[in-house]
């Protein structure tokens, strides 16, 4: 009994001495609890919303600031004719447009049938299915505050409509989602802990004296995870196409270029991990908790950016998934060219220049 505790009060002071393993610990556990306290939510506000108000009567400006009055919608635009409604869609300037019929007013007093539509962007379905829902139940309660005592409320009838995801297949969601995990553990957390295993071994030092310089030594390594990388990728879609019916209505040859893009901003975040990490633990810790866990929780993958709290969203502004789970979405369910996804591509590649830059400098102060 004496060893036993003599054994575990020595794992206890080699926790306590590694800081690193420390801070994962106490860290990790305080993290997960805030992030899905916060993250995991049905709830949502402020949701972007447009509207095409063909009666412009009293009773429709009345109905407008109904839905924003709860907090739950923000109307982003006044649409002027039906078409703009696919614009507003693609560029992501909103998730769900109301549109309002003509004689909105006078058909609702005569207790004619008054037909509200709802259409949604099912590119996000579990996200659509809430605001349909919400949406719903507030077009409802707007007919009980304006009928009179034993009239029947429900003269608005509500018809709903889903684009880019009509049957609401979660694939959509998940397959874009994948792609942007398998691009990241690939490269990222794969090429890091090669760096960091030469470092580990001593073999670092033997390359360092090769005539090869140290840009050549970083490609050499990187380039047979950046190829197994993009095949992932390409079978993800192939997959995702033939099993799960996810289209890909947009370029293929700007779908594969984005791919190529995103998958070198996380071969620089590996790069740079590895230039930070002394040992192959140190670099799976770094890359596992640092970017697997914020891609899938704070990257829109599987929880709506504008449901998180505003800090939260400031900081998936800065995860690269962000971006490349957007334009995969646009792409892939939307059909969108480069004029709609010009942002967050200018993004994706200044993070790039960016995670480059940072990784080659870090490398080259550490060998000197």
């Amino acid at each position: 009994m004496k060893q036993f505790l003599a054994f575990v009060r020595k794992e206890f002071l080699h926790i306590l001495r590694d800081r690193r393993t420390l801070a994962i610990l106490l860290g990790m556990p305080v993290a997960l609890v805030l992030l899905f306290g916060y993250v995991v939510t049905n709830e949502f506000k402020d949701a972007s919303i447009v509207v095409l108000d063909n009666a412009h009567d009293e009773l429709s400006g009345e109905f407008r600031r109904h839905l924003e009055a709860s907090g739950h919608f923000l109307v982003k635009a006044d649409l002027r004719s039906y078409d703009e409604i696919e614009a507003q869609f693609k560029s992501g300037n909103a998730k769900l447009a109301v549109i309002i019929p003509l004689r909105f007013e006078d058909d609702f007093y005569d207790k004619k049938l008054t037909q509200v539509q709802l259409i949604a962007d099912g590119s996000e379905p579990n996200y659509a299915t809430t605001l349909l829902n919400y949406a719903s139940q507030m077009i409802q309660r707007f007919q009980q505050l304006h009928s009179g005592a034993g009239q029947q409320p429900y003269r608005v009838n509500v018809e709903t409509r889903m684009v880019y995801n009509a049957s609401l297949r979660s694939a959509y969601t998940f397959v874009p989602g994948v792609i942007a995990l398998i691009l990241l553990l690939i490269s990222a957390m794969m090429t890091s802990l090669t760096i960091a295993r030469e470092k580990e071994n001593g073999t670092m030092d033997l390359l360092l004296v090769s005539p090869l310089p140290p840009m050549l030594i970083i490609v050499g390594k990187v380039v047979p995870y950046a190829i197994l990388s993009f095949l992932s990728a390409i079978m993800v879609l192939v997959l995702g196409y033939y099993i799960f019916k996810v289209p890909v209505l947009g370029s293929l040859p700007l779908l594969l270029g984005v791919c190529l893009l995103y998958l070198l901003v996380s071969l620089a975040l590996g790069v740079l991990i590895s230039t930070k990490a002394e040992t192959q633990q140190a670099a799976m810790m770094g890359s596992l908790f640092s970017l697997m866990m914020p891609t899938m929780l704070l990257s829109g993958f599987i929880f709506p950016i504008s449901s998180m709290p505003i800090p939260l969203q400031f900081i998936s502004r800065i995860i690269p998934a962000t971006y490349f789970i957007e334009v995969l979405k646009g792409v892939m369910l939307k059909g969108v060219g480069l004029r709609f996804i010009g942002l967050p591509v200018a993004v994706l590649c200044g993070m790039a220049v960016l995670l480059l830059a940072l990784a080659l400098a870090n490398f080259k102060i550490r060998k000197k």
